[in-house]
């Protein structure tokens, strides 16, 4: 079947034939529809999870998908043939930038009934990176003032919706062309990162959503309360992902190495870091469905390629430049 792979790290996304997915008892086919695409595709594609991501090359890259059930294993109760599914595939089962996917039945869920293809396609990892940030690690409730940095991006501008949703004060950073679009999603307060400094601006917040990572991050722990927390989804790693991951201790000290400057400074200033490596799950998909469905979450689709410009797509995503996600269409 037609794929779309990297045979080296930093070595270009290419179109090529591969085998048909293996189905296992427990597992899905999913005729692939739509695939989001995600800073973690080129990320993977640049080797800069290597270390604790051990993927085999040749690799078919995508980590989001929108599609319609083509067989299910013999051990599958919850889906049919012809249903219509969405999924973000466990970190070692990705592969989305194909014409077929077989997907763990309990990372799978219908996809939301009032959305397209295209946008439920979009959904997943972001989706579940907010909730697992915002409700899981964050507990954001009522009143809470929560800061999202780059809310018109792919996981800013569900997170801004779900934390509007959860009765939060939501500021967030954005460009001034972005302003309108992140106070349509919810935003109370908008900081133009370019010619303004968040830091100056906030302070006294409960939960700092950080998806910039470096100086950024450091910045978001100081404006947090005493007992506030940050959550970095662009790192450093943490021990605790460390160890959640099972990696090798030699690895959990080199992790532990990395993220310590963070996390003393965060110390410092009692408050807390955490890593987020968001993970599958189909539960937590059904209930975005029902969001999505009830008209308290809107995919944002910035642009949508074809599935031949999967390349061009990887690139224009990776340079930014648009709002919420760039999407594939399959046709096959």
């Amino acid at each position: 079947m037609r794929a779309f792979v990297i045979s080296k790290y930093k070595g270009p996304l290419q179109e090529a034939e591969v085998a048909e997915p293996v189905v296992g008892e427990r597992d899905v086919l999913v005729q692939v529809q739509a695939a989001g695409l995600n800073q973690l595709d080129e990320k993977i594609r640049l080797g800069e999870f290597k270390q604790i991501l051990p993927y085999k090359l040749q690799l078919v890259l995508g980590n989001d998908v929108a599609g319609t059930v083509l067989s299910v294993g013999k051990k599958v109760s919850g889906f049919k043939p012809g249903d219509a599914v969405y999924a973000r595939p466990r970190q070692d089962r990705i592969g989305t930038f194909a014409e077929r996917i077989a997907i763990a039945e309990d990372d799978l869920a219908l996809k939301p009934v009032s959305a397209s293809m295209e946008e439920a396609g979009s959904l997943p990892l972001v989706a579940l990176t907010a909730w697992q940030a915002l409700v899981e690690r964050g507990n954001v409730q009522p009143g809470q003032k929560v800061l999202i940095h780059a809310g018109a991006g792919g996981v800013g501008s569900i997170a801004i919706q779900l934390a509007k949703y959860l009765g939060a004060t939501v500021a967030t950073t954005a460009s001034s062309a972005n302003a309108d679009f992140v106070r349509d999603l919810g935003a109370d307060i908008v900081i133009d990162y370019r010619t303004a400094d968040f830091e100056q601006l906030l302070s006294g917040y409960d939960l700092v959503l950080d998806s910039l990572g470096g100086e950024n991050l450091q910045k978001s722990l100081r404006i947090l309360k005493a007992g506030g927390k940050a959550i970095g989804i662009s790192g450093p790693p943490d021990p605790a992902f460390a160890r959640a991951a099972g990696l090798n201790p030699l690895l959990r000290l080199a992790i532990a190495a990395l993220s310590s400057k963070i996390r003393r400074q965060a110390r410092k200033l009692h408050v807390t870091y955490e890593f987020l490596f968001m993970r599958a799950s189909g539960d937590q998909l059904r209930q975005i469905s029902a969001m999505v469905d009830a008209g308290v979450l809107r995919p944002m689709v910035g642009k949508v390629f074809t599935f031949s410009q999967a390349p061009e797509a990887l690139q224009s995503m990776a340079a930014g430049g648009f709002r919420g996600k760039a999407v594939l269409t399959v046709t096959n």
